[in-house]
């Protein structure tokens, strides 16, 4: 053989140095526009070659004579339906994938695995990895967790700065430019309330419910998390309330934010485990005129619950980014948004529905996460090392830890590790100083104010320093051994 590529299990996983190994990418590398109008691939296609990668801006065609001991990658954006990606992957045409948006079918075949860009896999549907929770196949499934978490994140709180506070901000605009307005006499017709104080239920501690939980917290929000109970002692450990429940998290929540995932699919049913998991009995428990922010999956959220509750003005607003695709053909719309927009008639001015633009529209978080799915591809590849591995290890190759952005999710010990000698030094510096002020305190409680004042002054700067340092070299938030 010429090629790595063979029928599913096969072959060995080993390395052939006297083989070409091919790389299907379904999805954009790049969100900024070049000088053509068209989406830029140029830094990720440059980070492949320095790699010692080829990349081709089209697809493999079984006809060309590709260089051995090489990985290729082919380039192929536009491949959206089932029977497009299947005519191309069916017979493992190509070894790995790399993918976001796109829904990879059963069918397709890749013996190397795949990455995911991004952190869900939900539409990581082939059975090479078992499916979209990566349980039970014969190739690894991969993602890039953390490169797109506050990107996403932002976009959702922008969602929720559009509605809360509740000023009528476009309304004033009006009536300024018109000229109809007097600050002494008409700012009491515009009541509102801050962001300040309110509750906000974020459901899951995942890297982007963790963003949320920050960005609320940062705005003085009442920050209630659910979870499962081992993340109770990290959630409690950064200022957040823990939730056992989501109706605990939810009950009198001025705003829910859910970042579960769809969860497991269960076969017999088709249904994955989190769908309907924002229903009729959490939304009874919110305070009334709350806020969904939805951008998360879109079948996470009951439909008709939420359309009950539009209706009753116990939810006011919902934005929403979920998936839609249209037929190029005949036109018809598929995806969890069509739910939504079934609904949308109902409830003017009370929705807000994007194509789960959040993750998917930022330039610099997809071009950085698709070059880390490429070094992941070149370690899976060549050394049989996994890195961010989901569900099953196949035999045959090894769990190389995670990889993600310092500050986004889990500290490692590899965070540690990796510090350097002045780095360590600054926080043994602060963090010394910092215990002596309260060793001295145990034994000198009575300081004279000339002492107290200026030690109290190099706690707090130490305290500060401290923790920007921590923020900053990613050592905050849940570790992970």
């Amino acid at each position: 053989m010429t090629t790595a590529q063979s029928a599913a299990g096969a072959q060995t996983s080993e390395f052939d140095p006297s083989a070409s190994y091919k790389v299907l990418i379904t999805d954009l590398i790049g969100m900024s526009l070049n000088a053509q109008g068209t989406a830029d691939f140029s830094e990720v296609a440059q980070h492949i070659t320095a790699r010692g990668g080829l990349f081709y801006n089209h697809a493999f065609t079984g006809e060309q004579t590709l260089a051995p001991q090489q990985i290729h990658f082919f380039y192929q954006p536009q491949l959206s339906r089932e029977q497009e990606l299947l005519a191309q992957t069916d017979r493992g045409q190509y070894d790995a994938c790399i993918a976001a948006a796109t829904f990879l079918p059963k069918d397709a075949k890749f013996r190397y695995g795949a990455v995911r860009i991004g952190a869900g896999t939900g539409n990581m549907g082939s059975d090479s990895w078992g499916g979209g929770n990566g349980l039970g196949g014969i190739a690894p499934l991969m993602n890039t967790p953390s490169f797109n978490s506050r990107a996403t994140a932002q976009a959702a709180f922008k969602a929720l700065l559009k509605v809360l506070p509740d000023l009528a901000v476009q309304e004033m605009h009006q009536l300024v430019v018109d000229g109809n307005f007097d600050t002494g006499k008409n700012l009491a017709q515009f009541p509102c309330r801050k962001l300040e104080g309110r509750r906000l239920a974020v459901i899951g501690y995942g890297n982007i419910g963790r963003e949320m939980a920050k960005l609320g917290a940062a705005f003085g929000m009442q920050v209630v998390i659910y979870a499962r109970e081992k993340h109770r002692v990290w959630i409690e450990s950064e200022g957040f309330e823990y939730a056992a429940t989501i109706i605990e998290a939810a009950s009198d929540a001025d705003v829910i934010t859910p970042h579960t995932g769809l969860g497991v699919l269960h076969k017999s049913t088709g249904e994955f485990s989190n769908a309907g998991l924002i229903d009729a009995s959490i939304f009874a428990v919110m305070h009334q005129g709350a806020v969904l922010l939805n951008y998360d999956r879109g079948e996470v959220v009951d439909i008709n619950a939420l359309d009950q509750a539009l209706s009753t003005g116990q939810i006011s607003y919902a934005a929403i980014d979920a998936d839609i695709f249209k037929d190029p053909v005949s036109g018809e719309l598929s995806g969890p948004m069509v739910n939504y927009r079934n609904i949308y008639p109902k409830h003017p001015g009370k929705m807000q529905l994007l194509p789960h633009a959040a993750a998917d529209t930022e330039h610099n978080s997809r071009v950085e996460g698709a070059k880390q799915a490429v070094d992941q591809i070149f370690e899976v590849i060549k050394h049989q090392r996994v890195t961010n591995l989901v569900g099953d290890l196949p035999a045959g190759f090894t769990n190389a830890g995670a990889k993600t952005v310092a500050g986004v999710g889990k500290v490692t010990a590899n965070n540690i590790t990796q510090l350097t000698p002045v780095q360590i030094q600054a926080l043994a510096q602060h963090s010394q100083t910092i215990a002596s002020f309260w060793q001295n305190m145990q034994s000198n409680p009575d300081l004279a104010t000339s002492e107290f004042n200026p030690q109290a002054q190099q706690l707090v700067l130490a305290s500060n320093k401290l923790n920007s340092l921590m923020q900053q070299l990613g050592l905050q938030g849940p570790f992970e051994a």
